[in-house]
């Protein structure tokens, strides 16, 4: 049994479905029955709940033979940081709980640095968690920045004819697709290729400042004149605030791009087979349009 966490999620619809491909029993783990529906039509079993409630999350690890997990987005949480740690310790003892042996967490690229990450310190607290079980398999997988996250700004580029935020348009920067990171993760819970504590990066298919991803997006949308626009730290926590996002988490976010225009994370990192994909952002411009134009 390969039990998933918040399956109906960008990483997690994609995981289930390559197991689900290759004739797998498979648990999906979520808070909507209707979002896990489509899943358990193909034969997976559904676990409908909340991530908060340890013994929901221990009954659906128990019997696991490997566990994908991760923290999902708490975005409106006062205390991003608490929130991450919260979850993680219910993670934690669901897993002590339940006998689960090999797990595969969902981290980030930069969950090495214990400090001016954003967000990304509360999963450097959480993998250090994991990585106190004794006698558990842990895999820290470690993608850099999400292709998707740039959705997000659609509604930028319709409404003020631009897209923007708050990493400098010329600095080179790592971006996956979410497809590859479920590729690469399906293949480690198939394998089961890891022991004791281990961490694998995923940098994407090659390092593009925001301003030649803007430029391939917008010739994808038929905006040959989109720019891209650096904010201030001021702006960008404005613009994230009204998007609805809590003033801790945004001031989280401000500070991730903080971090990637100083060079800490996901710019320059040394690149391997190993760590580089093969969606390119050329690629990923024609899924942005189809978005595009439906949104």
């Amino acid at each position: 049994m390969f039990v998933i966490m918040s399956a109906t999620g960008n990483i997690g619809s994609k995981l289930a479905k390559i197991l689900l491909d290759r004739g797998k029993k498979v648990k999906v783990i979520g808070r909507s029955a209707e979002r896990l529906q489509p899943f358990a039509d193909h034969g997976a079993e559904a676990a409908v709940g909340d991530v908060s409630d340890v013994e929901f999350l221990t009954n659906a690890f128990t019997g696991a033979e490997v566990v994908f997990a991760l923290i999902p987005p708490g975005y409106t949480a006062k205390d991003f940081r608490g929130y991450y740690n919260e979850i993680g310790d219910n993670i934690v003892r669901s897993i002590q709980s339940s006998g689960v042996k090999h797990v595969v967490f969902l981290s980030s690229h930069g969950a090495h640095l214990p400090d001016k990450t954003g967000p990304v310190k509360g999963l450097h607290d959480v993998e250090h968690k994991l990585n106190k079980l004794d006698d558990v398999h842990v895999l820290h997988l470690r993608p850099t920045n999400f292709m998707e996250n740039l959705f997000a700004n659609i509604g930028m580029i319709k409404n003020m004819g631009m897209n923007g935020g708050g990493v400098k348009g010329g600095i080179k920067i790592s971006m996956i697709a979410t497809k590859d990171i479920a590729s690469v993760a399906a293949q480690h819970l198939l394998k089961k290729d890891f022991s004791g504590k281990a961490v694998h990066e995923l940098l994407g298919e090659r390092d593009v400042s925001m301003n030649e991803v803007t430029k391939i997006l917008g010739q994808k949308i038929g905006k040959q004149d989109l720019r891209y626009v650096q904010f201030s730290p001021e702006e960008e926590k404005k613009g994230l605030m009204d998007f609805g996002l809590s003033d801790d988490a945004s001031d989280q976010l401000v500070e991730l791009s903080q971090a990637m225009n100083d060079g800490l994370i996901a710019v320059n990192s040394p690149r391997t087979a190993n760590n580089t994909t093969s969606t390119s952002i050329e690629e990923f411009a024609g899924l942005f349009a189809q978005v595009y134009e439906n949104s």
